[in-house]
């Protein structure tokens, strides 16, 4: 991941060269031009972790599209893949089109081609997978009903797992890179240690689907985890590169990761129980709140996220495969190594929506500043009567 402010001379070259491109027919034409330019600069900027989310999802949609492709010998069904493909086209357009509709508002509505887009967002998307709709029905051959709506079926199950899983993914990453990082580490980390655990004292079998998988494993890979997230939350805290959100400056024209970190990333004092105090001899510690969340994630990396890796081994199963691929040599596919960290990104974003997320006056404001003056105007009033009602406004103008 790299830093928003730095300077990069690679990145800024390379958007000095698409700006150079130069279109010749008219005006309408630049302004297309400018709206390639601010698509190229929000995904460049926004570092390469957010390629490598794509380029996983992108893999992880090939593995289980080849499966079918291959299980159900459909190497004769018209259009099967190019459909495939193409669906996992519009909906990626639908949901990064949602995301940086949400997430850049502003700079959104500063483009008129941007503004354009953005407002028949939904229309087009729809427009898209109609036609795909409509291509698949055109495609449909008498002897092959069967097997291409099972197929069909394939692809939309397959664009549920993966594509809409790795857009919460992106959606956590703009939360703060903390919100990514930490929770993939737990998975990782429960991975390793409940291996650790159950290949040294492992006795009794956990899950007849992973007949390696033991109780022992799963216990010592809980506690290992839960006391691994405490400790990377307590260093990764304390840095604002990891804890603020990514934003867009209307001061400055630029994104920025920089902030003043929110009360869930500032010291504070919590006291401990006397069973602890009488063991360590301390009343209190400082710990960042972020830390006492972190413990919910890792519980849910221990438990909840290896149902991911099994739910992967009784799809294997069924299918009588080892491996979703042989992409890397000896561990299978991308899909073998992420089964339990789709699950994962959904929890977290489940959880900053119910527990950490509020109202965002920011974005409030930016809708504000989108409507007509008449409607701006309305709104300004009744927002006036509504503080005078509560008593607010008078103590304001006096302050003043």
């Amino acid at each position: 991941m790299v830093r928003f402010r730095q300077n990069r001379p690679e990145l800024r070259a390379s958007l000095q060269t698409c700006g150079r491109i130069e279109y010749k027919s008219s005006s309408k034409n630049t302004g297309w031009n400018l709206t390639l330019k601010k698509y190229i600069y929000i995904f460049s900027t926004s570092g390469w972790n957010y390629l490598a989310v794509l380029c996983v999802q992108i893999k992880c949609f090939h593995e289980i599209i080849m499966i079918g492709y291959s299980v159900y010998h459909s190497y004769h069904l018209p259009w099967f893949r190019t459909l495939s493909w193409y669906f996992l086209l519009c909906v990626n357009y639908f949901f990064y089109g949602e995301t940086v509709t949400d997430y850049f508002f502003t700079l959104v509505q500063r483009e008129e081609p941007l503004r354009i887009l953005s407002k028949y967002h939904r229309f087009i998307s729809f427009a898209l997978y109609l036609t795909g709709f409509c291509m698949f029905v055109l495609s449909l051959v008498k002897k092959h009903y069967r097997l291409q709506f099972y197929m069909f079926g394939w692809t939309h199950v397959t664009l549920l797992i993966v594509v809409t899983q790795s857009h919460l993914i992106i959606h956590n990453l703009f939360e703060g890179m903390i919100w990514f990082i930490v929770p993939i580490s737990c998975v990782i980390c429960n991975d390793i240690m409940a291996y650790m655990f159950g290949f040294f004292f492992g006795r009794t079998p956990l899950i007849k689907l992973s007949p390696k998988k033991t109780w022992e494993g799963f216990i010592g890979g809980f506690f290992s985890t839960v006391v691994f997230g405490i400790l990377l939350s307590y260093v990764m805290s304390g840095y604002r590169f990891f804890v603020c959100p990514v934003e867009f400056n209307n001061d400055s024209n630029s994104f920025t990761v920089d902030c003043e970190p929110s009360e869930l990333f500032q010291l504070q004092d919590y006291g401990l129980p006397p069973v602890l105090q009488s063991i360590t001899g301390w009343t209190t510690v400082k710990l960042y709140p972020f830390q006492i969340h972190s413990i919910a994630l890792s519980a849910f990396a221990s438990i909840m996220g290896p149902f991911g890796g099994f739910f992967a081994s009784g799809f294997k199963r069924a299918f009588k495969i080892k491996d979703f691929a042989n992409t890397i040599p000896g561990h299978g596919g991308i899909m073998d190594r992420f089964d339990c960290q789709y699950l994962m990104a959904t929890f977290v974003n489940v959880y900053i929506a119910s527990f950490i997320r509020g109202p965002n006056p920011s974005k409030v404001i930016q809708q504000l500043l989108a409507l007509r003056l008449d409607q701006q105007l309305h709104i300004f009033n009744s927002l006036k009567a509504h503080l005078t009602e509560k008593g607010l406004l008078p103590a304001l103008e006096e302050a003043a």
